[in-house]
């Protein structure tokens, strides 16, 4: 009797023991899946701060934009100024208005054309390779004629202006509504 008494005890503990595990096993799932629910929790947050930042750059994109409008007026502003009063510079307690010419651009537009004629000063040997000097055909333009293959356009007359006491401490020199081109062309 004994015996079975053990065997019925053992198989009892066997089967205390059995569903002990299943219960830490389900425990250690609901773990698992606690843990992915956080990280989607994460994942949602990072989501939505994207989004939230978007709609504020948005916001600072339009408010710049407007205020960007205002600034190109007031340069305008500046520039009919300066053409009033017909002067090169005019120095003013916050800053400096100008009015000066830029220089005049050197194009080269045919370079086979220009190299067929170009004089020995107006070009850079390098070893296998020869490219036109652009500083020396603009010094050989003012004083002769332009060589062919060469276009020249002239510089146009440009308003800029520097505010003084800048946050950095510096001087700020900025060009009212200057645009530049995006196009691919040897030019100084």
């Amino acid at each position: 009797m004994e015996k079975e008494e053990n065997n019925f005890l053992d198989d009892l503990l066997a089967e205390a023991e059995q569903k002990e595990e299943l219960l830490t096993e389900s425990y250690y799932d609901l773990v698992l899946l606690q843990i992915k629910n956080l990280n989607g929790q994460i994942e949602k947050n990072f989501s939505e701060a994207e989004k939230e930042c978007e709609i504020i750059k948005n916001w600072a994109l339009a408010r710049n934009n407007q205020i960007n409008d205002k600034v190109k007026f007031l340069e305008l502003k500046l520039e009919a100024f300066i053409k009033e009063r017909k002067e090169k510079t005019i120095d003013l307690p916050n800053g400096t208005l100008k009015f000066h010419k830029k220089q005049d651009k050197v194009e080269i537009e045919d370079i086979d054309l220009f190299l067929k004629n170009a004089k020995p000063e107006l070009i850079t040997f390098v070893p296998e390779q020869i490219k036109p000097n652009l500083a020396k055909i603009k010094s050989y333009i003012s004083r002769r004629a332009v060589p062919p293959g060469v276009k020249v356009t002239e510089g146009k007359e440009e308003f800029t202006y520097k505010i003084k006491g800048a946050k950095d401490g510096r001087e700020k020199e900025t060009r009212a509504g200057t645009e530049q081109e995006n196009v691919l062309r040897v030019v100084v």
